[in-house]
């Protein structure tokens, strides 16, 4: 059975993981046969074609499915019951699977582990990506603040030079205007309100 993960990608895009199923169920089956009947010749040759085939499973799943950029650089061979995941293990099959042929291995409770643990990553560079565009916008904004404050300081002095040019304008002609007016007597209060009214 053949699957394929569908994982973000660059620039947007996707790429897939792909997944396949393996039942070596009769190399298995006469490996467990052998270890119940404790013969160490079958043993060993029972452990010789596991190994042979799960090698042949890696192979063909690599020259199958992996084919990056389209997919990972990678591939996943399912292993479906706990037993025979243990059983590869046992043989220490790992490392020659993923340096030879770039397939990992996993059971039923590792596969989740594995795919929560790609979640994770792919959550991982998400932020890193986003963190990375929010400094660049964080840039930006501190750029534009430096022209903004350059020109509320300068705006700032502008209306400083007002308000002192104001001041004295006002002082000097309000001075100016209450020494004329210092001129002219006042008038009876009933004058005024007659003039100007209440």
């Amino acid at each position: 059975m053949e699957y394929a993960i569908k994982l973000p990608g660059d620039d947007s895009g996707s790429v897939y993981l792909p997944i396949d199923a393996k039942f070596p169920m009769d190399a298995y089956t006469i490996l467990m046969d052998a270890y119940e009947e404790n013969d160490s010749n079958a043993i060993e040759a029972a452990k010789t074609a596991l190994d042979r085939r799960i090698k042949q499973f890696a192979k063909d799943i690599r020259d199958k499915y992996i084919s990056p950029p389209e997919t990972t650089d990678f591939a996943i061979m399912f292993l479906p019951t706990e037993g025979r995941f243990a059983e590869v293990i046992r043989h220490g099959l790992v490392e020659l699977l993923q340096r030879d042929y770039k397939v990992n291995i996993a059971g039923p409770t590792t596969l989740a582990a594995f795919l929560q643990s790609l979640q994770m990553g792919f959550k991982t560079l998400a932020i890193q990506k986003r963190s990375s565009e929010v400094w660049n916008v964080l840039g930006a904004v501190k750029t534009e603040f430096e022209k903004f404050s350059t020109v509320i300081k300068a705006a700032q002095q502008r209306l400083d030079q007002a308000h002192t040019e104001l001041d004295k304008l006002v002082g000097v002609r309000t001075k100016a205007i209450q020494r004329k007016l210092n001129e002219v007597s006042g008038l009876p209060e009933e004058e005024t309100i007659s003039i100007i009214g209440e």
